[in-house]
């Protein structure tokens, strides 16, 4: 069986990951937190997915998780494991509540420390599985690597989990086991319709106001205009099944200006066109 697991495969990049998988031969192992939506999936994808319920921010629950998909597996090895579930909730730093920030950090890196410590055994790390090991797909974000203003929670996990992809690679060459990050750039997913991430009534009294408004505008302009989630998961595809998989891949609607020329730019340039697009200038 070549199997994957999927986090946060109910919705969004995770749903486009786990319909390329399965529509190319893979069993998913999708994980959902809610039994609606494991009848949903069932009834999508088919045989071909197997749904697991569990919150990344569960330990108990993604552990739980880990072990009956190891009794599914049948001493067999895992192919792949893709970090992805992830949440967003802007806001600035001087008025967003410590606990949407914290929030944001214990799902989009934690849950995936957690999730890889879980799984890393079903990967190949437990020798005692047959099969060649599996590999590590992480989704961080061109957030991961460019900071943008009320995204400090967001952006703060996708850096340190660009980090941890790096060390966690190191450590598991010792297992055979590969870690990749997909970082992808605006996609036409839920993560930016959810009212959380997109409601900045809460900052209308504040300074920033004005510049959470516009904020909120160029997100839903990314939903609507952003890659469509199939080709994060054809990527994610290739990354499984290449011989040779780089360690990081960016995609995004336009690759050159909107991962190679921020790259390319000094920083205090990129300040400025942030404070000229949102009216971040001082007064």
């Amino acid at each position: 069986m070549n199997a994957v697991v999927v986090t946060g495969a109910s919705t969004g990049i995770g749903r486009g990951i786990a319909e390329a998988l399965t529509r190319r031969g893979f069993h998913v192992f999708g994980s959902v937190r809610k039994e609606s939506d494991a009848e949903r999936l069932r009834s999508a994808l088919g045989d071909a997915f197997t749904p697991v319920l569990f919150d990344v921010t569960d330990e108990v629950a993604v552990r739980a998780g880990a072990v009956r998909v190891r009794e599914l597996l049948k001493g067999q090895t895992l192919k792949g494991l893709v970090n992805n579930a992830g949440i967003a909730t802007p806001g600035p730093v001087l008025h967003q509540p410590l606990a949407d920030y914290r929030k944001q950090i214990e799902v989009n890196l934690v849950g995936a420390f957690t999730v890889t410590q879980a799984f890393a055994p079903l990967l190949g790390a437990d020798r005692s599985l047959k099969g060649e090991p599996g590999r590590i797909v992480n989704i961080t974000s061109l957030g991961g690597k460019i900071g943008s203003p009320f995204l400090s929670g967001y952006c703060s996990a996708k850096h340190g989990l660009e980090g941890l992809s790096e060390s966690v690679r190191r450590e598991l060459l010792m297992y055979g086991i590969d870690v990749v990050i997909v970082g992808p750039g605006a996609v036409k997913t839920p993560i930016w319709d959810k009212a959380e991430a997109m409601d900045t009534s809460a900052y209308a009294g504040t300074d920033y106001g004005p510049a959470m408004k516009k904020l909120s505008d160029f997100m839903a302009g990314g939903a609507r205009d952003g890659l469509p989630v199939e080709r994060v998961g054809e990527l994610v595809h290739r990354v499984l099944t290449t011989s040779r998989p780089k360690v990081r891949y960016a995609l995004a609607p336009s690759l050159f200006f909107d991962w190679i020329v921020p790259r390319m730019l000094p920083r205090r340039m990129i300040d400025r066109y942030f404070a000229q697009r949102l009216g971040l200038t001082k007064a």
